[in-house]
């Protein structure tokens, strides 16, 4: 059998930029995974190379491929991938074109075990069977929804049993839920939660609320569909809390949809305690795009999950499926050992990444507050590596369409690239005397201090111009 470990050029790259910086040190393990496990070259390492540290100039060389004239604060949206992983992927693309025959019957299944191996320990997963990997968590989204429906037209659920999700849910997913559930004709319950937000008992209580609202007039809450980082508005959800309280109320399922999970939040199976739980790789774990895992929590009904492209594989569980559906470039879902080493080069690994893009973000967002004379969104402690900053009033962002328009301005004028947010007044407000606009900040490695200087600038120049929304055209 060939082996898995990328050609030595490709593992070359990955260790070309290893220099010396207190800053940004480590190989320890990371939620269980060390950099020398998961490292796809097994040659031996000298203790100096081991604790070798990646410096600021290095992370930059690993990013050159950015465009510098951008100023590019929404790694939330797409990611980044760093150019030692590009290298790897790169390589395994090549080992396909190369010799396909080989690479489908030696190379690509023992590839993926390795990359859901690296996932599951991660994670920390009981089991290796229970981690699929996908394309995006919409897609995990649909393979979830799919089974839902399934129940409903074979009589498993009654008509009617609800399905609660939050009314902050990802757009694609709102539309999975729709296509799949109401279809079939379940209930949907969404829970209205506030924003900004206060606290996250203010969360719990709306959940509470929905659920009981869900099992009104004798229904079945028969599936909970929880965010575990919002996208649009951007806040934190207490998963922990509301599993659990799905758990007490006889919630028959729970999935956590949790597409900005690993790397920028806490991710761990066995405290969450949820029956399924996605997360895209490729957004704040350094993936190329796009690659996604779906744990399914093995005692539960994982079992009856399945792929919704139907391969040669169907039948055979749905990690098994997920390896194969149809000729396609699975190179990103090969790279998950080569993007462990690369985390590990950092000073702590994921976890030292993830801290320090939460300081960061907060510290940003604290600025431009301070700056704009708004507020945050949230308070710090329900942000991860991103947080919603209040814009000035006087710009007037007074609908969607607006926030969209402002968005296109700060990217096309001042190279900036930053998603806008619209929040409709409360009850009691007006446009004229509450913060309806709002900007989403990212922190990545990659990210510097003076791109949010730059977006300070760039609003407040507006502001002084007199700007306002209503002065922008389609």
């Amino acid at each position: 059998m060939a082996s898995l470990s990328p050609p030595e050029e490709a593992v070359a790259a990955s260790y070309h930029h290893r220099r010396s910086s207190k800053r940004y040190s480590s190989s320890t393990s990371t939620n269980g995974v060390s950099a020398v496990e998961s490292a796809p070259d097994k040659r031996h390492k000298t203790s100096h190379e081991s604790s070798s540290f990646i410096s600021p100039s290095e992370i930059d060389s690993e990013f050159s491929h950015h465009d510098p004239s951008f100023a590019r604060i929404n790694n939330g949206s797409f990611g980044c991938c760093p150019s030692s992983v590009i290298a790897v992927q790169r390589d395994w693309q090549l080992r396909f074109l190369r010799q396909p025959d080989r690479f489908f019957f030696d190379e690509l299944k023992p590839g993926i075990s390795a990359s859901r191996a690296a996932i599951r320990r991660l994670i920390n997963a009981e089991h290796d069977d229970e981690v699929s990997i996908v394309d995006n968590a919409t897609t995990a989204a649909a393979i979830v929804l799919q089974q839902t429906a399934w129940a409903f037209r074979e009589g498993r659920f009654d008509r009617g049993d609800a399905v609660v999700m939050l009314h902050y849910a990802f757009g694609s997913v709102k539309k999975s839920v729709e296509a799949y559930v109401s279809r079939s004709g379940g209930e949907v319950i969404e829970v209205q939660l506030p924003f900004p937000v206060k606290s996250a008992e203010e969360i719990i209580n709306r959940f509470r609320t929905g659920l009981e609202l869900g099992k009104a007039n004798g229904r079945r809450v028969r599936l909970a569909l929880i965010d575990h980082v919002t996208s649009m508005p951007s806040v934190v959800i207490p998963i922990k809390e509301l599993v659990k309280i799905c758990r007490e109320e006889g919630v028959d399922q729970v999935f956590v949809d949790a597409a900005h999970g690993i790397g920028c939040v806490d991710v761990d199976m066995k405290e969450i305690g949820a029956d399924f739980y996605t997360s895209n790789l490729h957004k704040w774990f350094f993936a190329p795009p796009s690659v996604a895992f779906l744990y399914c929590k093995r005692s539960g009904s994982g079992g009856n999950l399945h792929h919704p492209v139907v391969s040669h594989e169907y039948g055979n569980g749905l990690a098994v499926e997920s390896t194969w559906v149809g000729t396609r470039d699975y190179s990103a879902q090969l790279v998950v050992p080569s993007i462990v080493e690369f985390v590990n080069r950092f000073e702590g690994g994921i976890d030292g990444i993830k801290r320090r893009n939460h300081e960061s973000v907060v510290e940003m967002g604290q600025m431009l507050v301070k700056s704009w004379g708004t507020q945050l969104g949230c308070p710090p402690e329900m942000c991860a590596s991103m947080v919603m900053v209040g814009l000035p009033v006087c710009l007037g962002v007074e609908s969607e369409s607006d926030a969209v328009k402002l968005r296109n301005l700060l990217r096309e004028r001042f190279s900036i690239e930053i998603p806008t947010y619209y929040r409709a007044p409360g009850e009691g407000e007006t446009d004229d005397d509450s913060i309806t606009g709002y900007v989403r900040i990212s922190f990545q490695v990659y990210n510097k201090t003076e791109e949010y200087h730059r977006l300070k600038d760039a609003v407040n120049e507006l502001v002084r111009d007199g700007f306002k929304c209503t002065s922008l055209t389609d």
